[in-house]
Parts: structure tokens; sequence; C-alpha cells
């Protein structure tokens, strides 16, 4: 199944004004509108860096970007035809370190 990263704009907003960053999200979204994946295992086949974890209310993948320099957390969804991924967190190695990857979701209003 296809993968649908739900408001990627947050991401683009949130990385804009550092190039460096907003590339290695770019290539990482990239990468992921090629992938095909039917189970959360297929995840950690394509980011082999990616981990995902089980937590009380929801379920989180946390994605390593650009060599490891920035993080993606997201929660998913499986459905029958499309995989959701909802954004969580966008941010550098050391914002992630501050935060809990179960409870972060920076753009909930």
């Amino acid at each position: 199944m296809k993968v649908n990263l739900v408001k990627w704009v947050n991401v683009l907003d949130t990385v804009e004004s550092d190039k460096e960053m907003l590339n290695a999200f770019v290539k990482f979204y990239e990468k992921l509108r090629e992938v095909t994946w039917n189970k959360p295992n297929d995840v950690t086949n394509t980011f082999n860096s990616a981990d995902i974890i089980n937590c009380k209310n929801s379920n989180r993948i946390i994605f390593n970007v650009g060599g490891n320099k920035y993080r993606l957390i997201t929660g998913y969804y499986f459905g029958k035809k499309l995989i959701n991924l909802y954004i969580k967190f966008v941010g550098t190695h050391k914002e992630y370190d501050k935060v809990d990857a179960c409870k972060i979701n920076m753009f909930k209003k």
C-alpha cells in the first residue's frame, strides 16, 4: 500500500528556514513516496534506523532523517488501501531528546 504523510505542509513550514534541514526532509519525503508497505514491520525494512514504539493510547514511528541529525515522529494507521502517517514531531536530534515520543503532538490545535 502507498503511504500518505498527513500534514506534510507542517514539516515544510517548520524546516523552511534551515536549508540543510529542508533538504534532508525533502529527500526523506521523496523516498517515502516510492515505498509500498503492507504491515508495520515493512517500515523498518525500508528505513532500517526507524523505530516502531507501542504507546498506551497510540503507536508511533520514529524516523531518523538526514543521517541521524533530525527526527520525525509519526502516528500511523494501516488502512485497507492506504497507510496514513500523522506527523507528531519534527526537529533536531537535540530537540527530540527533550520530548516524550508517546505524548508529543506539536501540531495539535
